[in-house]
C-alpha cells in the first residue's frame, strides 16, 4: 500500500505543479485545446482590398481575439452563396488576431518589428555570401555523395557510405519506392550543376550517367518517384544539352546522340506495364523495372501518386513524336478527375485503381494529393492544353470553398489569418487538424496563378514554424500547437515558395527568410560527409540519410534565390521547374502534338478556332503488312531465347490519305518474354493495335481514340536504349499488328 500511496502522492505533486506553472506563466498543458504557442514574429502588413470572409463566431466577449481557432468554424457564406464581407481594421499599428505573429503567439506584433528588420535593402555583399553558402552547401554534399557513395542511390552522410535498395526488406517502401539501383543522386542533380554554372562537372556527369547507368535492374520502384526524379531530370539535362542559346555556359556534350533522351524512353517504357490491366486507367503504384507489375501488387494508390506524370510523361511523348506516355498519363489525370464528388469538386487521397472506389476520403493540400494540382497548372503552361486549365481553375475554386477557413484577407478583419485544412470530400467536414510539410508547396503554386496576397499569408504560416523549430515538422497539429511527426527530411517546398514569392515581390523579406533557412540547415542538420535528416525537430537529433531530393531541389532554390544574375532570371528564356525541381524551358515545341487532331473529342476546336476531326476506328485502315514476329508484347510471352527478325510493312489509310511506313528491328526474346532491342534496331511511335471494344466505348478507360489499344511497352532497349539510334516515328496513328493472343506453348498469334 505505501508504494501506492507513493505513486498518487507523486502525481498529485505534478498535477499541481503544471497547474500553478499554468496559472502564473501560461507554461502549462491547456486546459483546453486553443493556447497559442509562445513564438514571437510579425510580418509586413499588406494593403489589400476590401475582402469578404465568413463572421467570427468565437470572437465575441473575448478582447484578444477567439476563444478557439477560427479554422475550426465551416466556411460561411452569405444568401447569394458569397462569403461575407469582413469588417475593416479598427485602425492603423493596433494589433490584435490579424496577425500571424499574434496568432502564432507574437508579442510584438505591430509593422515596427517587421520595418526593423526586413525593410532595409539586403546588402548585395550579404547576398553574394549567402548565394556561395547555397553553392558550397550543394557542392559539399555532392563531392561525398560521389566520394562515398556513388553509384550508389544516395549518401548516408553521417557513416560516409553508400545506400540501395533494401534486399533484405522488400516491404521497406520508404527505401525502396525511391531507390532503384540507379545512382539516383547523380541523376536528380544534373541540371544544379548546369544552373550553378558548373559546366566542367556538369559534362562529366552526363557521361557518368550515360556509361554506367542502366534500368536493366530487378529492382521494384513506384512510378510516381522514378517519373520525377530520374525521368525528369534525364529529359531537362537533355534540353539543357541540346539548347542552342546555351545561357548557363557550355554545357554541350562532345558526340552526344541524344543518349539521355533515349535512356529516359527506356525507363518510360518500363513504367508503362503500371497503365497495363486497370479496370480505370489509373495506374498501379509500383513496377519492377524487369518484370513489370509484381503479382502481389497493391490495387490501392494516392492521388497525387498516379495523377502527377503528365509533365515528365508529356515532354517525352513531345520530344519522341509518339504520343504514348503522354496518353496514359493524361488518361490517369481525367480518370481521377471523373471520380470527384458531384458535391463537393474534391478528391480524395487514396482511390482503388479497379474500383474506382475512395479508400482515402481526405482532401487536402499535401500528401497524396499535393503535385496533382501543382501538374494541372504546370501541364498547361508546358502544353497549352484548355482542359488542363480549365480543371485547375475548378480544382482551385473548391479548395478556396472548402479547404480554406479564417479570414477573407489574410491581415486584416476578424478571426484567425487564413490556413488550408484537411476536410472530408464528399462533405467537406474537418478531418483533422493537422497539416504536412509538403502543404508549403502551395503559396509557390498560388504565385504562378496570380494570387501572391493569399501566397504571403500562406508562407508567413510556415516560416513561422520554421522559426520555431529550425525546421518544418513532417506534421504540425495547430490545434495542439506542437508536432504531430517531428522529422525533418530536408524537404525542399518552403524554400521553393520562398523563391517564388521573392520573383513576384521582390521583397528583401525573403531574403531573410533564405538565410534564416540557410543558417538552420548549416548549424542543425550538417553533418561529416553531407546533410542529414533531422529525426526529431526539438532535439535536433539525427537519422543517417541525405535523400536526393536536397541537390536537386533545396539546394537549387536557395542558390537561385540569392543569385539574381543566374541566367534563370536575365537570359529571356521562359522557365518552369517540374514537382522534382527540374528545370524546364517552356516553349513552342512543347506545345506542338501531332496527335492532337487524332486524340481530340468530335466538336473540339484547334487554337485557331477551327473544328478538328478525329478518325474513327473504320477510318483508319491496314492495307499490307508482313511479320515472322513470334512475339511483341513485352512480358507476355515466352520466346525461349531465340532471335528473331522483325520487319513491319504498313500502309495506312486515315481520311483517304494513304503512308507508307515501315520499321525493321532485331529482337531478343529472352525466357520472361522482354524483347531487348539490338544497337541497329529502329524504334517505333505509337503502336497500337486492334482490340475488341469494351465496356466505355471510344476513349473510354480500355481505348484510345478511334477504338484501338495501345500495345504499351514500345520496343524496350537492351543495355540499355542508349546504343539506339534516333527514333523513327509515325506522323499519324498506325497500326502494327501483333501478337494480340497467347497459345499454350507461349507463341503468340500474329
Amino acid at each position: 500500500m505505501q508504494w501506492r500511496a507513493l505513486v498518487l502522492g507523486l502525481l498529485l505533486l505534478r498535477l499541481g505543479l503544471h497547474g500553478v506553472l499554468w496559472l502564473v506563466f501560461g507554461l502549462g498543458p491547456s486546459m483546453g485545446f486553443y493556447q497559442r504557442f509562445p513564438l514571437s514574429f510579425g510580418f509586413q502588413r499588406l494593403r489589400v482590398p476590401d475582402g469578404l470572409a465568413p463572421p467570427d463566431s468565437g470572437s465575441a466577449g473575448r478582447p484578444g481575439g477567439p476563444s478557439a481557432p477560427s479554422w475550426l468554424q465551416p466556411p460561411v457564406t452569405g444568401a447569394s452563396g458569397g462569403r461575407l464581407r469582413a469588417p475593416r481594421r479598427p485602425g492603423p499599428g493596433m494589433c490584435g488576431s490579424d496577425h500571424w505573429g499574434y496568432v502564432l503567439g507574437g508579442r510584438g506584433c505591430g509593422p515596427d518589428e517587421y520595418e526593423k528588420r526586413y525593410s532595409s535593402a539586403f546588402p548585395p555583399q550579404l547576398r553574394a555570401q549567402m548565394r556561395d553558402l547555397a553553392r558550397g552547401m550543394f557542392a559539399f554534399g555532392y563531392d561525398n555523395y560521389m566520394a562515398h557513395a556513388f553509384p550508389q542511390d544516395e549518401l548516408n552522410p553521417i557513416h560516409c557510405r553508400g545506400r540501395g535498395p533494401d534486399r533484405g526488406d522488400p516491404s521497406n517502401l520508404n527505401i525502396n519506392d525511391v531507390l532503384g539501383n540507379y545512382s539516383l543522386t547523380l541523376v536528380d542533380a544534373l541540371d544544379t550543376l548546369a544552373i550553378m554554372g558548373n559546366s566542367s562537372e556538369f559534362q562529366k556527369a552526363v557521361k557518368l550517367v550515360i556509361n554506367t547507368v542502366s534500368f536493366d535492374k530487378d529492382s521494384t520502384v513506384q512510378v510516381f518517384e522514378a517519373t520525377i526524379r530520374v525521368l525528369g531530370s534525364l529529359l531537362s539535362a537533355h534540353r539543357i544539352i541540346t539548347d542552342s542559346k546555351q545561357p548557363f555556359g557550355d554545357m554541350t556534350i562532345k558526340d552526344y546522340d541524344n543518349e539521355l533522351l533515349h535512356m529516359a524512353h527506356d525507363l518510360a517504357v518500363r513504367l508503362l506495364p503500371a497503365f497495363e490491366n486497370t479496370k480505370t486507367g489509373i495506374p498501379y503504384p509500383r513496377v519492377n523495372l524487369k518484370t513489370g507489375v509484381p503479382p502481389d501488387s497493391n490495387n490501392e494508390t494516392c492521388t497525387a501518386g498516379a495523377g502527377s506524370l503528365l509533365v515528365e510523361f508529356g515532354i517525352l511523348s513531345r520530344l519522341l513524336g509518339d504520343s504514348t506516355f503522354e496518353w496514359v498519363a493524361r488518361r490517369a489525370v481525367k480518370a481521377l478527375w471523373n471520380l470527384r464528388s458531384n458535391d463537393t469538386g474534391l478528391l480524395g487521397n487514396v482511390v482503388n485503381i479497379q474500383t474506382g472506389r475512395w479508400v482515402g476520403k481526405q482532401s487536402g493540400l499535401g500528401a497524396g494529393l499535393d503535385s496533382f494540382y501543382e501538374y494541372l497548372l504546370k501541364s498547361y503552361i508546358l502544353f497549352g492544353e484548355k482542359e488542363d486549365l480549365e480543371m485547375f481553375n475548378a480544382a482551385y475554386q473548391s479548395i478556396q470553398n472548402y479547404l480554406r477557413r479564417g479570414r477573407e484577407a489574410c491581415n486584416e478583419g476578424e478571426g484567425d489569418p487564413p490556413l488550408y485544412v484537411n476536410v472530408n470530400m464528399f462533405s467537406g467536414q474537418l478531418m483533422n487538424t493537422w497539416i504536412d510539410s509538403l502543404q508549403a508547396f502551395f503559396p509557390g503554386l498560388q504565385v504562378l496563378i496570380g494570387d501572391v496576397e493569399d501566397a504571403i499569408c500562406l508562407h508567413a504560416f510556415y516560416y513561422a514554424i520554421w522559426k520555431r523549430y529550425g525546421a518544418l515538422p513532417e506534421r504540425y497539429n495547430w490545434q495542439l500547437q506542437a508536432p504531430d511527426v517531428l522529422f525533418y527530411p530536408l524537404r525542399p517546398e518552403l524554400v521553393e515558395s520562398t523563391y517564388l514569392l521573392y520573383q513576384a515581390t521582390k521583397n528583401p523579406f525573403y531574403l531573410h527568410v533564405g538565410m534564416d533557412i540557410l543558417q538552420s540547415l548549416e548549424k542543425y542538420t550538417k553533418v561529416k560527409c553531407g546533410y542529414a535528416t533531422l529525426h526529431h525537430v526539438i532535439d535536433k537529433s539525427k537519422e543517417d540519410r541525405m535523400e536526393s531530393f536536397f541537390l536537386s531541389e533545396t539546394c537549387k532554390y536557395l542558390y537561385l534565390l540569392f543569385d539574381e544574375e543566374n541566367p534563370v532570371h536575365k537570359s529571356g528564356t521562359r522557365y518552369m521547374f517540374t514537382t522534382e525541381g527540374h528545370i524546364v524551358s517552356v516553349d513552342k515545341l512543347l506545345r506542338e502534338s501531332p496527335w492532337k487532331e487524332f486524340f481530340s473529342e468530335e466538336g473540339e476546336q484547334d487554337q485557331e478556332g477551327k473544328p478538328m476531326h478525329r478518325p474513327r476506328s473504320h477510318e483508319v485502315k491496314v492495307i499490307n503488312s508482313s511479320s515472322n514476329v513470334s512475339c511483341f508484347f513485352p512480358g507476355r510471352f515466352a520466346c525461349g531465347g531465340r532471335e528473331v527478325t522483325v520487319s513491319f510493312r504498313v500502309l495506312t489509310e486515315i481520311n483517304g490519305t494513304r503512308r507508307l511506313d515501315h520499321l525493321k528491328s532485331v529482337i531478343e526474346c529472352s525466357h520472361r518474354g522482354r524483347q531487348s532491342v539490338g544497337k541497329s534496331a529502329g524504334v517505333a511511335g505509337t503502336i497500337v493495335t486492334p482490340r475488341p471494344k469494351q465496356a466505355g466505348g471510344e476513349g473510354g478507360h480500355g481505348h484510345p481514340p478511334g477504338g484501338m489499344q495501345l500495345a504499351l511497352g514500345t520496343l524496350r532497349g537492351s543495355q540499355p536504349s542508349r546504343f539506339l539510334p534516333p527514333p523513327q516515328h509515325f506522323s499519324s496513328p498506325v497500326v502494327l499488328l501483333g501478337c494480340v493472343h497467347q497459345k499454350p506453348e507461349g507463341k503468340g498469334v500474329c
